[in-house]
Protein backbone atom coordinates (compact mmCIF):
# COMPACT_ATOMS: atom_id res chain seq x y z
CA UNK A 1 0.00 0.00 0.00
CA UNK A 2 1.60 3.34 -1.04
CA UNK A 3 0.04 6.45 0.44
CA UNK A 4 -0.72 9.56 -1.56
CA UNK A 5 -2.75 11.47 1.01
CA UNK A 6 -4.26 14.73 -0.07
CA UNK A 7 -3.61 16.38 3.50
CA UNK A 8 -6.39 18.89 5.20
CA UNK A 9 -7.25 19.75 8.52
CA UNK A 10 -7.81 16.38 10.32
CA UNK A 11 -11.13 15.35 11.09
CA UNK A 12 -12.66 18.93 11.55
CA UNK A 13 -16.02 17.85 11.41
CA UNK A 14 -18.97 17.56 13.67
CA UNK A 15 -17.99 13.56 14.45
CA UNK A 16 -14.85 14.83 15.66
CA UNK A 17 -14.88 11.71 18.69
CA UNK A 18 -15.40 9.48 16.20
CA UNK A 19 -12.55 7.16 17.11
CA UNK A 20 -10.89 4.68 14.52
CA UNK A 21 -8.49 2.16 16.15
CA UNK A 22 -5.96 0.82 13.71
CA UNK A 23 -4.11 -2.38 15.51
CA UNK A 24 -1.00 -3.49 13.46
CA UNK A 25 2.25 -4.54 14.93
CA UNK A 26 4.76 -2.91 12.52
CA UNK A 27 5.47 0.56 13.28
CA UNK A 28 6.47 2.07 10.10
CA UNK A 29 3.41 0.88 8.28
CA UNK A 30 1.19 1.73 10.84
CA UNK A 31 2.11 4.87 10.95
CA UNK A 32 1.85 5.64 7.39
CA UNK A 33 -1.48 3.94 7.50
CA UNK A 34 -2.36 6.86 10.30
CA UNK A 35 -1.39 9.43 8.40
CA UNK A 36 -3.55 8.71 5.41
CA UNK A 37 -6.07 7.62 7.25
CA UNK A 38 -6.06 11.15 9.11
CA UNK A 39 -5.66 13.13 5.51
CA UNK A 40 -9.30 11.78 4.83
CA UNK A 41 -10.73 13.28 7.91
CA UNK A 42 -10.77 9.88 10.25
CA UNK A 43 -9.34 10.84 14.11
CA UNK A 44 -7.48 7.57 14.41
CA UNK A 45 -5.38 5.82 17.39
CA UNK A 46 -3.32 3.15 17.04
CA UNK A 47 -2.26 -0.13 19.03
CA UNK A 48 0.62 -2.71 18.16
CA UNK A 49 -0.72 -5.55 19.90
CA UNK A 50 -3.98 -7.06 20.87
CA UNK A 51 -3.83 -6.07 24.38
CA UNK A 52 -2.86 -2.66 23.79
CA UNK A 53 -5.84 -2.80 21.59
CA UNK A 54 -8.22 -3.66 24.13
CA UNK A 55 -7.10 -1.26 26.55
CA UNK A 56 -7.00 1.69 24.11
CA UNK A 57 -10.60 0.27 23.17
CA UNK A 58 -12.43 0.61 26.56
CA UNK A 59 -10.68 3.78 26.73
CA UNK A 60 -12.03 5.34 23.33
CA UNK A 61 -14.93 3.35 22.26
CA UNK A 62 -13.91 3.29 18.42
CA UNK A 63 -16.98 3.15 16.01
CA UNK A 64 -14.27 1.05 13.69
CA UNK A 65 -11.32 -1.04 14.30
CA UNK A 66 -9.02 -2.19 11.25
CA UNK A 67 -7.37 -4.86 12.00
CA UNK A 68 -4.32 -6.52 10.30
CA UNK A 69 -4.09 -9.85 11.49
CA UNK A 70 -0.09 -10.93 12.69
CA UNK A 71 1.47 -14.58 12.33
CA UNK A 72 1.77 -15.56 15.86
CA UNK A 73 -1.48 -13.52 17.52
CA UNK A 74 -3.86 -15.33 18.62
CA UNK A 75 -6.34 -16.82 15.79
CA UNK A 76 -9.08 -14.83 14.06
CA UNK A 77 -11.56 -16.09 16.44
CA UNK A 78 -10.29 -15.14 19.44
CA UNK A 79 -9.25 -11.59 18.30
CA UNK A 80 -12.66 -11.05 16.99
CA UNK A 81 -14.78 -12.42 20.13
CA UNK A 82 -12.45 -9.89 21.59
CA UNK A 83 -14.13 -7.03 20.14
CA UNK A 84 -16.96 -8.58 19.77
CA UNK A 85 -17.56 -8.97 23.10
CA UNK A 86 -16.84 -5.10 24.21
CA UNK A 87 -19.48 -3.83 21.21
CA UNK A 88 -21.77 -5.05 18.78
CA UNK A 89 -21.78 -2.15 17.30
CA UNK A 90 -18.80 -1.20 16.53
CA UNK A 91 -17.28 -2.08 12.55
CA UNK A 92 -14.67 -4.28 11.95
CA UNK A 93 -12.44 -4.86 8.93
CA UNK A 94 -9.62 -7.54 8.94
CA UNK A 95 -6.55 -7.37 6.82
CA UNK A 96 -4.81 -10.28 6.21
CA UNK A 97 -0.74 -10.34 5.80
CA UNK A 98 0.48 -10.99 2.26
CA UNK A 99 1.88 -14.65 3.51
CA UNK A 100 -0.93 -15.53 4.95
CA UNK A 101 -3.26 -14.72 1.91
CA UNK A 102 -7.17 -14.22 1.98
CA UNK A 103 -8.62 -17.21 0.97
CA UNK A 104 -12.16 -17.64 0.49
CA UNK A 105 -12.22 -19.76 3.35
CA UNK A 106 -10.96 -17.41 5.62
CA UNK A 107 -13.01 -14.30 4.33
CA UNK A 108 -15.90 -16.86 5.00
CA UNK A 109 -14.81 -17.83 8.27
CA UNK A 110 -13.86 -13.46 9.78
CA UNK A 111 -16.95 -12.25 8.46
CA UNK A 112 -19.30 -14.95 10.05
CA UNK A 113 -17.29 -14.41 13.30
CA UNK A 114 -18.65 -10.26 12.80
CA UNK A 115 -16.15 -8.55 10.77
CA UNK A 116 -18.01 -6.18 8.80
CA UNK A 117 -15.37 -6.25 5.55
CA UNK A 118 -12.47 -8.47 5.04
CA UNK A 119 -9.60 -7.84 2.55
CA UNK A 120 -5.75 -8.25 1.16
CA UNK A 121 -3.71 -6.02 2.30
CA UNK A 122 -2.65 -5.92 -1.43
CA UNK A 123 -5.30 -3.34 -1.07
CA UNK A 124 -4.73 0.29 -1.50
CA UNK A 125 -5.03 2.55 0.23
CA UNK A 126 -7.34 5.05 -1.34
CA UNK A 127 -9.82 1.99 -1.50
CA UNK A 128 -9.53 1.37 2.44
CA UNK A 129 -10.10 4.80 3.31
CA UNK A 130 -13.65 4.28 1.39
CA UNK A 131 -14.09 1.24 2.51
CA UNK A 132 -14.04 2.43 6.63
CA UNK A 133 -16.02 5.67 4.94
CA UNK A 134 -18.46 3.22 3.77
CA UNK A 135 -18.77 1.65 7.25
CA UNK A 136 -18.95 4.75 9.18
CA UNK A 137 -21.26 6.20 6.81
CA UNK A 138 -23.57 2.86 8.11
CA UNK A 139 -23.00 3.39 11.18
CA UNK A 140 -23.65 6.47 11.75
CA UNK A 141 -27.51 6.70 12.60
CA UNK A 142 -26.31 4.76 15.68
CA UNK A 143 -24.36 7.76 16.81
CA UNK A 144 -26.17 10.92 15.49
CA UNK A 145 -28.35 11.22 19.46
CA UNK A 146 -26.37 9.21 21.51
CA UNK A 147 -28.59 7.33 24.34
CA UNK A 148 -32.15 8.27 21.82
CA UNK A 149 -34.24 5.92 19.58
CA UNK A 150 -34.54 4.98 15.90
CA UNK A 151 -36.92 3.15 15.22
CA UNK A 152 -38.43 -0.14 16.97
CA UNK A 153 -36.05 -2.06 19.19
CA UNK A 154 -37.54 -5.55 18.92
CA UNK A 155 -39.89 -7.61 16.63
CA UNK A 156 -41.97 -10.81 17.58
CA UNK A 157 -42.67 -13.24 14.75
CA UNK A 158 -43.76 -16.74 15.12
CA UNK A 159 -43.53 -17.10 18.43
CA UNK A 160 -39.66 -15.82 18.25
CA UNK A 161 -39.00 -12.55 19.41
CA UNK A 162 -35.91 -10.50 18.83
CA UNK A 163 -34.41 -7.88 20.60
CA UNK A 164 -32.21 -5.62 17.82
CA UNK A 165 -30.09 -3.78 20.90
CA UNK A 166 -29.09 -6.86 22.34
CA UNK A 167 -29.07 -9.26 18.69
CA UNK A 168 -30.69 -11.73 21.62
CA UNK A 169 -32.96 -13.96 20.28
CA UNK A 170 -35.86 -15.59 22.11
CA UNK A 171 -37.97 -18.57 21.28
CA UNK A 172 -41.33 -19.83 21.45
CA UNK A 173 -40.30 -21.78 24.73
CA UNK A 174 -38.49 -19.12 26.31
CA UNK A 175 -34.71 -20.59 25.47
CA UNK A 176 -32.43 -17.55 24.20
CA UNK A 177 -29.79 -17.06 22.10
CA UNK A 178 -27.09 -14.45 20.95
CA UNK A 179 -26.97 -13.93 17.32
CA UNK A 180 -23.59 -12.81 15.65
CA UNK A 181 -23.98 -9.79 13.92
CA UNK A 182 -24.02 -11.14 10.76
CA UNK A 183 -26.87 -13.47 11.78
CA UNK A 184 -28.88 -10.44 12.89
CA UNK A 185 -28.26 -8.12 9.87
CA UNK A 186 -29.40 -11.39 8.06
CA UNK A 187 -32.74 -11.62 10.32
CA UNK A 188 -32.94 -7.95 9.58
CA UNK A 189 -33.33 -8.01 6.56
CA UNK A 190 -36.18 -10.41 6.73
CA UNK A 191 -38.15 -8.94 9.24
CA UNK A 192 -38.21 -5.65 7.27
CA UNK A 193 -39.64 -7.19 4.31
CA UNK A 194 -41.72 -10.19 6.21
CA UNK A 195 -43.78 -12.82 4.15
CA UNK A 196 -42.12 -11.58 0.82
CA UNK A 197 -39.11 -13.57 -1.55
CA UNK A 198 -35.91 -11.46 -1.44
CA UNK A 199 -33.54 -12.49 -3.70
CA UNK A 200 -29.93 -13.49 -2.86
CA UNK A 201 -28.86 -9.93 -4.09
CA UNK A 202 -31.18 -8.09 -2.22
CA UNK A 203 -29.54 -9.93 0.97
CA UNK A 204 -26.41 -8.95 0.47
CA UNK A 205 -27.46 -5.66 0.23
CA UNK A 206 -29.93 -5.15 2.88
CA UNK A 207 -26.90 -6.85 5.11
CA UNK A 208 -24.19 -4.34 4.03
CA UNK A 209 -21.84 -7.73 2.21
CA UNK A 210 -19.27 -6.01 -0.13
CA UNK A 211 -20.18 -6.55 -3.62
CA UNK A 212 -17.20 -9.52 -4.37
CA UNK A 213 -19.46 -11.43 -1.45
CA UNK A 214 -20.32 -13.88 -3.36
CA UNK A 215 -24.16 -15.65 -3.41
CA UNK A 216 -23.21 -18.92 -1.48
CA UNK A 217 -22.40 -16.83 1.63
CA UNK A 218 -25.93 -15.80 1.85
CA UNK A 219 -26.96 -19.92 1.77
CA UNK A 220 -25.12 -20.40 4.27
CA UNK A 221 -26.14 -17.77 6.71
CA UNK A 222 -29.62 -18.64 5.74
CA UNK A 223 -28.60 -22.30 7.29
CA UNK A 224 -27.14 -21.32 10.05
CA UNK A 225 -30.02 -18.81 11.24
CA UNK A 226 -32.64 -22.11 10.19
CA UNK A 227 -30.87 -24.25 12.52
CA UNK A 228 -31.33 -21.19 15.57
CA UNK A 229 -34.72 -21.03 14.70
CA UNK A 230 -35.81 -24.44 14.74
CA UNK A 231 -36.72 -25.78 18.22
CA UNK A 232 -38.06 -29.09 16.95
CA UNK A 233 -37.27 -31.38 14.11
CA UNK A 234 -40.93 -30.71 12.96
CA UNK A 235 -41.38 -27.63 13.07
CA UNK A 236 -42.35 -25.29 10.65
CA UNK A 237 -39.39 -23.57 8.73
CA UNK A 238 -39.87 -19.48 9.96
CA UNK A 239 -37.32 -18.97 6.21
CA UNK A 240 -38.58 -20.85 3.53
CA UNK A 241 -36.80 -21.05 -0.04
CA UNK A 242 -38.50 -19.76 -3.12
CA UNK A 243 -36.86 -21.61 -5.92
CA UNK A 244 -36.06 -19.65 -8.53
CA UNK A 245 -36.11 -16.55 -6.49
CA UNK A 246 -34.32 -17.00 -3.29
CA UNK A 247 -35.91 -16.72 0.64
CA UNK A 248 -39.11 -15.61 2.06
CA UNK A 249 -39.91 -15.02 6.04
CA UNK A 250 -43.09 -17.05 5.96
CA UNK A 251 -44.46 -15.75 9.07
CA UNK A 252 -45.99 -11.88 9.93
CA UNK A 253 -43.61 -9.73 11.61
CA UNK A 254 -45.43 -7.24 14.81
CA UNK A 255 -42.57 -4.94 15.58
CA UNK A 256 -42.19 -3.16 19.23
CA UNK A 257 -40.91 -0.11 20.13
CA UNK A 258 -38.44 0.88 23.18
CA UNK A 259 -40.82 1.62 25.36
CA UNK A 260 -43.36 -1.47 24.94
CA UNK A 261 -42.58 -4.55 27.26
CA UNK A 262 -41.68 -7.72 25.31
CA UNK A 263 -43.18 -10.35 26.83
CA UNK A 264 -43.88 -13.76 25.36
Amino acid sequence: MSPQPNRTRPFADSNAQRWVLLVDNRFAIRDRLVDYLESGHMHVAAASDLKRALSKFDALQPCLVILVLAPGWLNASDVLRAIRSRSVNCGIIVLFREQQGCCEAERVRVLELGADDCVSEKISMRELLARTRAILRRRKPQLVAPGGHRGPSGCRFGGWILDHHTRRLTAPNGCEAVLTRSEHDLLAAFLNAPQRPLTREQLMNATSMHEDKFDRSIDVGVLRLRRKLKIELKATEVIRTERGVGYVLDVPVERRGKEAEISS
